[in-house]
């Protein structure tokens, strides 16, 4: 069902762009390679379970709970290629 002037499937297409540019961020947040076994910022030591369980971990949790307070949130509308964008 086409709404306004779009093309069948443009709403989907848009949810899926949405989708997948979240996919993208959270991937390219994740960390690699070897954990370290002191956290990078503050010293204090990383819990083996946490080593364990997050491959590449880099943070200790308090510090890593600050970071993500810090991180820009994701954009909760997606406003890409919407009529209600063109017009304003």
């Amino acid at each position: 069902m086409a709404v306004g002037w779009s093309r069948d499937g443009a709403v989907q297409d848009q949810i899926d762009a949405g989708v997948q540019d979240a996919v993208k961020l959270a991937r390219s947040r994740l960390p690699d390679g070897e954990s370290l076994t002191h956290c990078e910022l503050c010293g204090e030591a990383i819990p083996e379970a946490r080593r364990k369980a997050i491959p590449g971990v880099r943070l200790c949790v308090a510090c890593q709970a600050e970071l993500e307070k810090r991180q820009a949130p994701l954009p909760s509308i997606n406003r890409r290629g919407s009529k209600d964008s063109q017009l304003k």
